[in-house]
């Protein structure tokens, strides 16, 4: 369990490094805060600071929940959106590679 911890960190920690205009850092502490979101109510909250569309926000959190493995997603029905939610054994880790690379490049 410890070595699947250690690449969701190091994951992370470069999914992080990658990111340009804070808008990976403001998903993350949108997680953070809501613990459980959808598509639509991210767009909405993202929308507000970022000119960005709503697939872009679909497809970023496809690719958090797939390849970062921080996210559980659940669709009720085929007529409900997806609710993500963090997974809460990484909440800690998520806080401190959050937390580390804000000290790095200091956005926020």
């Amino acid at each position: 369990m410890e070595k699947l911890k250690l690449r969701i960190i190091r994951r992370l920690e470069v999914y992080l490094e990658l990111d340009i205009d804070g808008l990976r850092k403001f998903i993350i502490n949108i997680l953070l805060k809501l613990k459980k979101v959808t598509v639509d109510l991210l767009y909405q909250e993202l929308y507000k600071k970022f000119k960005v569309s709503y697939r872009a926000i679909a497809s970023t959190m496809g690719y958090i929940h797939s390849k970062l493995g921080i996210l559980h997603a659940v669709k009720e029905s085929y007529k409900t959106p997806i609710v993500y939610s963090l997974r809460e054994e990484y909440v800690d880790i998520i806080n401190s590679s959050l937390h580390k690379n804000t000290q790095i490049t200091g956005v926020y």
